[in-house]
């Protein structure tokens, strides 16, 4: 069977440069999501403590009982060739950052540093990061309780850095301290507690870690 020869003027010649160009600004919109998507681009270092406002069915209830968009937060850590959150969520467990920050409301986040950064030398990271791991895999906590059965993400950060470095980030709280008179809040209590809320429990929560003055803000999206 002899080919039929197309007319270089053809439709399907004046078509295929339109499709080629097309296939080009699809291709660069995919390279520039999955840039967008991405973590940080600032060297990131293990030690750093990252902030976001979780999507979780809590994060109202914490945001208003606090007074802060964050909710949520973990500790950074590299293996496997990458950057990876320790948190407590359904346990203490390694996330990779990027599926971290996805998770967030609006893919925001904060990154914080102490700022004397002189105790993240390498024998600081390996003790932070030996402290961090004794807590992998206990079951998160949902009642905020003070202890090491069970792990709520800002008592996992503030354990590791006061046990490994003997640094306190953020003050300690009771649980009467915070805005228990909001409607959300008063559910969430309800719901968590009954009629028995430990009022005179000590809290951690991520905004008084976020505001600590011994922490810097090194990146932010």
């Amino acid at each position: 069977m002899i080919d039929r020869i197309i007319p270089r003027n053809s439709l399907r010649f004046r078509i295929a440069p339109f499709a080629m160009s097309w296939r080009h600004v699809l291709f660069t919109l995919c390279m520039m999501s999955i840039a967008c998507a991405a973590g940080p681009r600032i060297p990131l270092r293990d030690g750093d403590i990252i902030f976001h406002t979780s999507q979780s069915s809590q994060s109202i209830a914490i945001q208003r009982a606090t007074g802060s968009p964050y909710s949520h937060m973990g500790v950074i850590f590299f293996r496997r060739g990458g950057p990876y959150v320790l948190e407590a969520s359904a346990t203490v467990r390694y996330t990779p950052l990027d599926a971290w920050i996805a998770r967030g409301k609006g893919g925001h986040y904060v990154v914080k540093r102490l700022r004397d950064d002189s105790a993240l030398n390498s024998d600081g990271i390996f003790k932070l990061r030996a402290t961090a791991e004794q807590f992998l895999g206990r079951p998160y906590d949902l009642t905020f309780e003070w202890s090491d059965d069970r792990m709520y993400c800002s008592e996992l950060v503030w354990k590791t850095y006061d046990r490994a470095l003997h640094t306190d980030i953020g003050e300690l709280q009771h649980l009467r301290d915070f805005n228990l008179d909001d409607p959300v809040v008063k559910a969430k209590m309800r719901q968590r507690y009954g009629d028995h809320v430990p009022l005179e429990e000590s809290v951690i929560s991520p905004s008084a870690m976020f505001r600590s003055p011994l922490l810097t803000t090194v990146a932010e999206k």
